[in-house]
């Protein structure tokens, strides 16, 4: 004879966190000159009355106990203002790539696209806006500073 398992309330599918790694804390580190710069690190305690160690975090929101993600709509664009205050991009009325077009129209796909798609932009007619570009003119970018602070430079650079 079978007996059935008491059914248990499954928690949301749509919302992501994983609890941290046992030892360790999830820390930001603020830009210098940029604040809405925030590096994420993962601060691991030491045996020993050493100092914790402080390493790039790499699971983005899922590890960060005051986030909660919910898969159905996409993962911020962190990006996004730091792009558009440059002032040299324009956004596209619609996709352009072929592939993206064919994605778009595929009614198969309809039930795992993400609400919101956000258009895609391009650089404005006559303007780079590579990270090569703007360093070679000497300014340094959001992007320059978050991977400065990652890869542990000097803030004040």
């Amino acid at each position: 004879m079978r007996t059935s398992l008491k059914q248990e309330k499954l928690p949301d599918a749509t919302l992501l966190n994983y609890a941290p790694l046992p030892g360790s804390r999830k820390v930001y580190q603020n830009g210098c000159l940029y604040k809405d710069v925030r590096v994420p690190f993962r601060e691991v305690a030491l045996s020993l009355n050493n100092a914790p160690l402080r390493l790039y975090d790499t699971s983005g929101p899922y590890t960060d106990p005051l986030v909660k993600v919910d898969i159905t709509r996409g993962l911020p664009s962190l990006r996004r203002d730091w792009i558009l205050g440059r002032g040299d991009v324009e956004y596209l009325a619609e996709p352009t790539s072929h592939d993206r077009k064919q994605r778009d129209n595929d009614l198969d796909l309809a039930a795992i696209r993400f609400p919101g798609i956000r258009k895609p932009l391009r650089a404005k007619t006559g303007a780079n806006v590579t990270q090569m570009h703007y360093a070679r003119r000497g300014i340094t970018t959001p992007e320059m500073e978050f991977i400065a602070l990652r890869e542990g430079c000097d803030p004040e650079f």
